[in-house]
């Protein structure tokens, strides 16, 4: 069979029936059956010799022996079913004043020229390919064409500081790198040519070119003999019928590296297969999300991390839905009522976000007075996931939109859900501050400190059994060691999560945070984000983060500080002393909950992320260095200053 023709799959597939307890219990008792099945969804140019190989790989390889292609998969197949008028990917950039629908149709011709270009500047498969871009649908060509030939992209987050990029392109040593002229935020435009050539300054790996897509806002300069312009390149391939087939790829040959941050100060590789990636995201969207082909799904992330690799680009167009790709905020984009523009407009059907979206949108509009000036119809379900889920966020989507809000829980590591409510099977009760149930494939035990399962509704270690579910990583770039040191030496036969939690009598998750935010106070472990749900419950309270900082008495005691909502005249003073009132009296007096601040702001990274671990460094007067994701540096100096003012120590980056 040939590299262009593979053997079709049924579309769609739909999960087996039969109800989730039923399902899950047969993904962990037959996984070989189980994926089997489900990897009928995809079209193979050589079926797998093998579901799981176990001696392949640090812990067994997925779809051993199967030969496919992403790209494929998730465009040409669909072009040649008949969704070739149908829309692709709905690019909605309320920053720059630009929208613009691609069809499937459309999107194969891109991203067939773009693999023909990168082939033609000497990219061929298994080399690796840096893409350094903002939102905007070349980004997705880009990811796209890359996995028609069988080459590795990495994707970085654009607008990340020099010496982050330079790290990533020394580890992965690509052979080009894709760029963009600059990035666009509500209030400023990020000069990203710039960043990308300091980078390549400071990197010791030396790319052999650079392709450069100019934006009409900013015009970079291009380096003679390296950067070659992008629409020069592209005109010149449409003119003379350049582009490129779907090659052949290893079922477990990596599609992607996506950076996470790694304590010894280098950036770890998170590796992601080819085949067990496809089944797993192929299956979540039927199983899990419970959407169809042809409808309208909307993860508002970014590419440049893991939710938008998975849920911007990847599943939905291995499912044939239409992807909205928008290049905004929640907020000020232009008010807090963008997200409910977009999904009026576009007719979305779930809508997959982040907590602190919700927050933001909540802060400026408590009332939730602007969703009432757009037909919401279309969403049937909410997803949240990133972040803690407070439950007076949930409550607040919940009532004001009318649809059911499912927070779910997953990992740059895992690239898809571990645990979640499986609306296209059998959507479970929605129990607010869950996550949900363990994703077919996921044995999730709650562990004590010496790796011995705990009972239910007592808080530990959540680990996962080894061999992990297809989609996961299988190791990191090159460094299986650090991979088996990371994640799989504390707990043997399990996968560490580094999140703490517990398991309640009908087996739902409850996430409380990472194991390094399970606090000791008095010889008491405590959950700070058990007492972030208390400070969100105050009804002046838009959001709230508790660190642990050092006493010399108890050891740990909590701190929580506090942004109000907009509008709230009382004084902060009073606010915080009905904070501590409140955490006492639902946590009680072994809490030591003593400390609330108000602040203007939290510090976050741009995905939304709070960066406690940072405030509890500054609040412990350890030296501490400026996170490569934060959204806005002065944010920690207006923390520090707080502390400060109320008599806690203050240290300086290092």
């Amino acid at each position: 069979m040939s590299a262009a023709a593979p053997a079709p799959a049924t579309d769609p597939v739909r999960p087996p029936s039969g109800g989730y307890a039923a399902l899950h219990a047969r993904s962990i008792a037959d996984p070989r059956g189980f994926w089997g099945e489900a990897a009928e969804a995809i079209d193979w140019m050589e079926p797998p010799r093998r579901v799981f190989d176990p001696e392949a790989g640090v812990y067994g390889r997925w779809f051993a022996g199967g030969v496919t292609n992403v790209c494929h998969n998730a465009v040409d197949r669909h072009v040649a079913a008949g969704r070739g008028a149908q829309a692709a990917i709905l690019y909605d950039s309320p920053v720059s004043g630009t929208k613009r629908a691609i069809t499937y149709a459309d999107l194969q011709t891109e991203v067939a020229t773009l693999a023909g270009v990168l082939r033609a500047m000497g990219v061929e498969a298994g080399d690796r390919v840096v893409i350094y871009m903002p939102m905007i649908p070349e980004a997705v060509f880009a990811m796209l064409a890359c996995a028609r030939i069988g080459a590795v992209h990495s994707v970085v987050f654009g607008g990340f500081a020099a010496a982050e990029l330079a790290s990533r392109i020394d580890d992965a040593q690509p052979k080009i790198v894709l760029s963009a002229s600059c990035g666009i935020e509500p209030s400023r435009i990020v000069h990203y040519k710039p960043l990308l050539d300091l980078a390549l300054t400071i990197a010791t790996h030396k790319p052999a070119a650079c392709l450069i897509f100019q934006r009409p806002q900013v015009e970079a300069s291009l380096v003679p003999g390296r950067d070659q312009d992008w629409a020069t390149r592209r005109a010149e391939a449409l003119a003379s019928g350049v582009s490129a087939a779907c090659a052949p790829v290893a079922a477990t040959d990596p599609l992607y590296i996506l950076y996470t941050s790694g304590t010894t100060g280098k950036p770890k590789g998170v590796v992601r297969d080819t085949g067990g990636y496809m089944v797993a995201l192929r299956w979540s969207m039927d199983g899990l999300y419970g959407v169809a082909p042809g409808e309208v799904f909307w993860s508002a992330s970014d590419i440049g991390w893991v939710v938008g690799h998975s849920y911007i680009v990847y599943a939905p167009l291995l499912t044939g839905c239409t992807t909205v790709l928008y290049e905004g905020k929640p907020v000020g984009t232009p008010d807090a009522g963008a997200f409910w523009r977009v999904i009026e407009e576009y007719k979305v059907a779930a809508l997959f976000t982040a907590p602190t979206a919700l927050r933001a949108i909540k802060k400026e509009d408590p009332e939730g007075l602007l969703m009432k000036d757009y037909d919401r119809s279309s969403l049937r379900t909410l997803f949240l996931a990133g972040e803690r889920a407070d439950p007076d966020t949930v409550e607040w989507a919940k009532a004001k939109l009318g649809v059911p809000v499912v927070d779910h829980w997953w990992q740059t590591e895992t690239g898809w859900a571990i645990a979640g409510n499986p609306v296209g099977i059998e959507p479970l009760e929605v129990k607010v501050g869950s996550t949900g149930v363990p994703m077919p494939g996921y044995q999730v035990d709650i562990l004590d400190e010496g790796g011995h399962p705990v009972a239910a509704n007592r808080m530990g270690s959540i680990a996962i059994k080894l061999p992990l579910p297809p989609g996961c990583l299988p190791t990191l770039w090159r460094q299986d060691e650090r991979f088996r040191e990371s994640y799989l030496i504390d707990y043997p036969g399990y996968y560490k999560t580094a999140d703490a939690g517990f398991c309640d009598d009908d087996g739902q998750l409850f996430i409380m945070g990472r194991t390094d935010d399970i606090i000791n106070v008095a010889g008491h472990r405590l959950s700070t984000g058990g007492m972030e749900e208390v400070l969100a419950a105050h009804p002046d309270v838009a959001e709230c983060a508790v660190i642990g900082i050092h006493d010399e008495l108890k050891g740990e005691v909590p701190c929580g500080f506090l942004v109000l909502k907009s509008g709230v005249t009382r004084s902060p003073a009073q606010i915080e002393t009905e904070i501590v009132a409140l955490v006492r009296e639902r946590i009680g007096p072994v809490a030591a909950f003593r400390l609330a601040i108000t602040v203007n702001r939290l510090p976050k990274t741009r995905s939304g992320k709070i960066l406690r671990g940072t405030m509890k460094k500054i609040a412990d007067a350890q030296s501490w260095n400026m996170p490569a994701t934060i959204d806005d540096p002065a944010t920690l100096d207006e923390i520090a200053a707080v502390l400060s003012a109320r008599g806690l120590a203050k240290v300086s980056a290092a």
